[in-house]
């Protein structure tokens, strides 16, 4: 989790540092000044019972249902007079950092974040008045986790460490040229990315007010997008991603009829292609081929008779017995610096014990016109975590 740690904050001083060719006359976003906003926000929250430790079942018997954050955020956005800025109006990208309490210091910690966020209006009611969506991508720090050599029953959190998911909507008024209310209602998502285990995960359903404050004024006037430009940027054409990608994960092997947690992390290597048609400036769909060898699938029958416990030991299977070969559809919102991926699949090859059905979501962050870098979470079934996707693509 720490290595996502570095990813935030190197990606965020690629998107601030980087500077875009100019091949029209129109000026490209990062040519001209960013219009830097900073602000603050609270979000009380409700925090579902989704395993038995959140419910009561802890050394305190108590159940842990509501939660309260505070974070201060800084962000920018690209001027009304560049081409990001015309395309993508009133889009914005940041860093945020906060403090979250469950109100169980005890139990699960009080953890703080670090995340970049990505938003930009739906729909506007009026000059002032607007509704938009906000993702979350970071990491929690400071949990109070699961300990071996304490029966604590902590089945949430089992690491100082977790990934953070966030995704909600947000009304925003503008008091002022300067100043901006927003009310909101979002979802988090906290997770080791079944890098450690126990692995249940906690989730927060909030209602958020906040307030923004931009550093210089923003001008009423916004530049209207000329035809050509919206006809090419608008423009279908069909995009090849090939992306591989790399990631650790711990995992619970039934030996007989007793399920035994492995001692170690096990590695995961994959391999994506995936041909996107792009239907206009915000959204591309397609399908994917998928490949992904685990180290930790199929262990069962190679189980070395007579081990147990910490030093339960396996053969190696051979590489054809832990590759997975699958066929999935894909969802792209496109955004400049950003593009979130959702994916669903089905596993024509499968090892033993692994679910066909497989889902995924991830964060593409460009560092060039068509190089990314990759950080995905895939689950199967709908529920059960499976491992991160860690890795750089190319799209030609």
């Amino acid at each position: 989790m720490k290595r996502i740690l570095i990813y935030i904050l190197m990606i965020f001083a690629i998107a601030t540092l980087s500077k875009a060719s100019n091949p029209d006359t129109i000026p490209t976003g990062f040519s001209r000044s960013l219009s830097w906003h900073i602000g603050a926000e609270a979000t009380p929250s409700f925090i579902p019972g989704t395993n038995n430790f959140l419910k009561g079942n802890n050394n305190e018997l108590k159940r842990v249902s509501t939660g309260l954050s505070g974070d201060i955020r800084g962000d920018f956005s690209f001027r009304n007079d560049t081409r990001e800025g015309i395309l993508y109006k009133g889009l914005y990208q940041g860093i945020g950092v906060g403090i979250n309490s469950f109100f169980a210091n005890s139990l699960l910690g009080t953890p703080s974040t670090l995340y970049i966020y990505q938003g930009a209006p739906i729909v506007h009611f009026s000059k002032r008045l607007w509704l938009g969506y906000e993702w979350r991508f970071g990491a929690a720090f400071g949990w109070k986790y699961y300990d071996e050599d304490y029966a604590d029953d902590n089945s949430a959190v089992s690491t100082p460490v977790t990934a953070m998911l966030g995704l909600g909507f947000k009304l925003n008024y503008g008091l002022s040229n300067r100043w901006t209310l927003s009310l909101g209602f979002n979802g988090i998502h906290y997770s080791n990315g079944n890098t450690s285990w126990p692995n249940a995960g906690v989730n927060a359903i909030g209602a958020s007010i906040g307030i923004a404050y931009s550093l210089k004024a923003e001008p009423q006037h916004v530049t209207a997008i000329p035809s050509w430009l919206a006809q090419e940027a608008d423009k279908g054409k069909w995009m090849y991603d090939i992306m591989a990608y790399v990631a650790w994960r711990k995992r619970v092997v039934n030996v007989g009829d007793e399920p035994r947690l492995c001692s170690g992390r096990f590695g995961i290597v994959g391999l994506q292609f995936s041909p996107l048609r792009k239907l206009n400036r915000y959204v591309a769909v397609g399908p994917s081929l998928d490949m992904q060898w685990d180290e930790s699938s199929n262990l069962e029958p190679y189980w070395v008779e007579g081990t147990m416990g910490a030093d339960t030991k396996f053969e190696r299977p051979p590489f054809s017995k832990q590759l997975s070969i699958g066929l999935s559809a894909h969802a792209e919102l496109i955004m400049p610096i950003f593009s979130v991926n959702a994916g669903i699949g089905y596993g024509l090859v499968t090892p033993k014990g692994e679910k066909r059905f497989y889902q995924s979501l991830a964060l593409k962050t460009f560092l060039t016109e068509k190089i990314f870098i990759n950080v995905g979470y895939r689950l199967g079934g709908f529920k059960d975590p499976q491992n991160l996707m860690l890795g750089m693509g190319i799209r030609l």
